[in-house]
Parts: structure tokens; sequence; C-alpha cells
């Protein structure tokens, strides 16, 4: 059963963010908890914020991808306690959002106080505004570069 629960994790871990396909769902940190119970194999997801209307979707994702890896009963379960945090971002992880051209969250370490403004994505310049506190989507904020000129976004810091 082991195996077939570490399979059924790798599974839903690599499923990819709907609203952020550079990163997976494993990579996020949403993927909390995989079992197996009397109805099949249970996962466990924390949304990367109470009111993220791709949860659904999400879900779904994740049901898809284990049915067709042959499992026959899943369910997928959000848990809100703890809530989640930007610091289970990994280091590669935050590669991956720079690259595709949004500016990852700072780790709660490097706050001193409120969230640090982000560098450039593009650039590096630390010479950066917030335009709109929300972007394409409400995980997301919107900035510009004072150096370069381009908006980025970033994913906030919770």
């Amino acid at each position: 059963m082991v195996t077939t629960l570490a399979r059924a994790r790798d599974i839903a871990a690599a499923v990819a963010d709907p609203e952020l396909p550079a990163l997976s769902l494993g990579e996020l940190g949403m993927v909390r908890d995989v079992t197996a119970t009397a109805q099949g194999i249970e996962v466990a997801i924390t949304p990367t914020y109470n009111g993220c209307p791709a949860m659904g979707m999400i879900a779904l994702a994740i049901e898809a991808a284990l049915l067709e890896a042959g499992f026959e009963r899943v369910r997928v379960r959000i848990v809100r306690e703890p809530a989640w945090t930007s610091d289970w971002i990994g280091a590669e992880a935050r590669e991956k959002l720079r690259a595709a051209g949004i500016a990852p969250p700072a780790p709660r370490a490097a706050w001193s106080g409120a969230p640090p403004a982000p560098a450039c994505p593009r650039c590096a310049s630390i010479a950066t505004e917030e335009i709109a506190p929300f972007g394409a989507t409400a995980c997301k904020s919107l900035w510009r570069c004072l150096d370069c000129r381009e908006p980025f976004e970033l994913f906030k810091c919770h």
C-alpha cells in the first residue's frame, strides 16, 4: 500500500496549477496528504488562499489524473487548516515562477514588517512599484519595474 500511496502522491503532486501552469500543485505545496480509505484514495489539498476560484478545477484535475493512472475510487478533500503559506514554495519553484515572468514571493524570513517589494523578474531591478493589488488572478498583484518599465505580476505572500 505504501508504494500505491507514494505513486498516488506523485501523480497528484505533478498536476499543473491551472492559474500558474509553470508550477505543479506539489511545487506550490498544495498537496497536503494522500491516504487510503475504505472508499479509495483520498487527496487532501490546501488552497493558496481561501477564495481561490480554481479549487474545483484543481480537484477535478487531480481526480482525472488518478483515475487515468488506474486508481478506481478517488476523493479530493479541501483542507484549510493550517492555512497555506507561500513559504511552502521551494527554491526551484520560485525560480520557475521568475522564469515565467512572475516575481516569486519573498520567504517570511526575509520580511522585516511588511513583505518586501519584489525584484523585477526580467531585469532583477529592485526599483519596482505596485500598480494594482490584483493581477490576472486574485493570488497575484500587478507591478511595474521602474528601470526596464515592464509590467509583471507578483505571486502574493501569505
